[in-house]
């Protein structure tokens, strides 16, 4: 499948590889997808997306803020500073010493983040897409409308908080590629 991947779509999964990573994620999710979407500005896919206010820094707040306080949040009920604790350690320890090795340099065994099992299917749908609409390519506006067709996850969550309407998102995501 990724043979037919155009070059932005292949850096949307290299991007996304690279998000999950530089977060310290043991997978790569939609929403890391959604960040290698708008990760790189010069597609017609991205701008869609700005115009709808996704960017990187939008959606990495959101990612952060949804992922982020939820571990902490549960250990604040409990009387834990999370920040505190990562802190003294790290001090004591060094920078990292609390994130496993693998996860310290984001890769696998194979030195790469594997997808789980949501953004496997965006992939799938994204040649679904390709093919309704009779392209021979996969293109990054395809992974688009693959997140908006799987409709769960992180990526959908943060289009949501953010009031996106998916449905005239994807009526511009398919307008852009078949342009």
């Amino acid at each position: 499948m990724f043979e037919r991947f155009t070059r932005d779509a292949r850096e949307t999964v290299v991007q996304a590889q690279a998000e999950a990573a530089a977060l310290h994620h043991p997978r790569i999710g939609t929403e890391h997808l959604l960040l290698g979407l708008v990760g790189h500005e010069a597609t017609p896919t991205s701008a869609v997306l700005a115009r709808h206010g996704l960017t990187r820094e939008t959606v990495l707040e959101s990612v952060t803020a949804l992922v982020g306080d939820l571990d902490a949040e549960a250990l604040t009920t409990l009387g834990i500073d999370l920040d505190s604790v990562r802190e003294r350690v790290e001090a004591t320890f060094g920078p990292g010493a609390l994130d496993d090795p693998a996860r310290r340099s984001g890769s696998t065994a194979t030195g790469r983040v594997p997808f789980n099992s949501r953004a496997k299917k965006v992939l799938e749908l994204s040649l679904r897409e390709a093919l309704a609409l009779k392209h021979r390519y996969i293109a990054d506006g395809h992974i688009a409308l693959g997140l908006l067709r799987e409709g769960e996850g992180l990526a959908m969550k943060v289009l949501h908080d953010r009031g996106i309407d998916p449905v005239e998102l994807r009526r511009e995501i398919t307008a852009a590629l078949e342009s």
